[in-house]
């Protein structure tokens, strides 16, 4: 399909970095087909980074009052009215949002802007979703499935990255009858950009990357560390991540106990994940529920062996046995034992990263995901 002359695609995303991280390829692939480009998030224009990248890409950035966590009825409205008014000032012809507060306000205002193609990307249900909803989570997840209701509502096709999260919604009553649902293989990988790389000496280094929230498993992961480190005292334990606003963010004083306690060796928010891949052998994520993980996608690209849990999202990536180990959610012990099976079984390290990299290049290649996209909102 040949765009019209100048059609636009505005794409809308809860951070600045993550336009280029996790949607650059997509955003590149459309200036490459020809559509006029534009980018929008929350401070978009003070991340000189974010904004430069995008800016060599051929997007055009702007600048959104969105607040990516909590729910305040007053300032959400003004996001609203405001993505209203970008959407009537730029005029796109396809609006593609993605994560929880821009999937909803953004369709919502692409409607209310009578934009022709709207379309949501859900990657992961989020803190409202994940565990037992009690006290404020009840209100959160109660308020949050009315607005997705809404959002749908206004919805040409809503994308999602396993089928586990699409049942989810379903089961809730929040995709219409008559919303088309496609599954894609998350956001995919940049296999230019993440490549093979060898494995370091001695000793066994695993590696965690995630916002420092207790959903991604980040205490199970410093449990199993204390456990593995019991017997193998000279295994590393290395953390890549931030501190986050959500209401299941972990508190720093626990991030600076376990670092006092030499369980695990935090490096905080990092630009440039690579090189701890690099220097790492084995990968882990126990985390409770997923999109499609893009970290360990990452991983895998670069050759490295994953453990993770067998959760919506997680298990997708790991062939059990394979490319790594499934182990269940919330559970230290089968977590350490999987990490030892590695220290105590080196051999299995470098095969095992190898059909990694298998996978990767077959599922989750970046570009194979991104025209499957394009195919189904009938952009390609």
């Amino acid at each position: 399909m040949n765009p019209p002359a100048k059609a636009a695609v505005l794409i809308i995303g809860g951070q600045a970095q993550s336009l280029v991280n996790f949607r650059g390829p997509l955003l590149k692939s459309l200036v490459g087909l020809g559509y006029r480009v534009i980018g929008a998030a929350p401070s978009l224009s003070a991340d000189s980074k974010a904004s430069s990248d995008l800016a060599g890409f051929g997007v055009s950035c702007r600048d959104i009052p969105l607040s990516r966590t909590g729910l305040n009825p007053i300032a959400d409205l003004r996001s609203l009215i405001s993505l209203v008014r970008l959407m009537r000032t730029e005029k796109p012809d396809v609006v593609i949002a993605y994560t929880a507060k821009p999937v909803i306000f953004g369709i919502m205002a692409a409607f209310l802007a009578r934009v022709p193609s709207r379309y949501a990307l859900i990657t992961g249900l989020g803190y409202a979703f994940t565990g037992e909803a009690t006290g404020k989570k009840r209100v959160i997840r109660s308020a949050m499935n009315l607005l997705y209701r809404l959002a749908f509502k206004a919805a040409d096709k809503v994308f999602f990255q396993n089928p586990d999260d699409a049942d989810t919604f379903r089961s809730l009553g929040l995709i219409p009858a008559r919303l088309p649902v496609a599954i894609v293989n998350g956001s995919g990988v940049d296999l230019n950009r993440f490549q093979p790389a060898p494995f370091p000496g001695p000793p066994i280094r695993f590696l965690l990357i995630a916002r420092l929230l207790s959903a991604k498993g980040i205490r199970e992961y410093c449990s199993a560390a204390a456990i593995v480190r019991r017997r193998h005292p000279k295994a590393e334990f290395h953390l890549v991540g931030g501190l986050d606003s959500n209401p299941d963010a972990l508190a720093p004083e626990e991030i600076e106990r376990w670092t006092d306690e030499r369980l695990v060796e935090w490096h905080g928010e990092v630009a440039d994940i690579r090189p701890f891949i690099q220097a790492s052998h084995v990968y882990v994520l126990p985390s409770y529920r997923e999109g499609t993980p893009r970290s360990v996608l990452e991983a895998m690209a670069m050759g490295r062996p994953i453990i993770t849990t067998d959760a919506p999202g997680c298990r997708e990536t790991v062939v059990h046995g394979e490319n790594g180990f499934l182990v269940p959610v919330r559970a230290a012990e089968p977590l350490a034992k999987a990490m030892e099976r590695f220290i105590e079984h080196p051999q299995l390290i470098e095969p095992m990263g190898k059909r990694s990299l298998e996978i990767a290049e077959r599922k989750y290649d970046a570009e194979k995901v991104n025209a499957h996209m394009l195919g189904e909102m009938g952009l390609g």
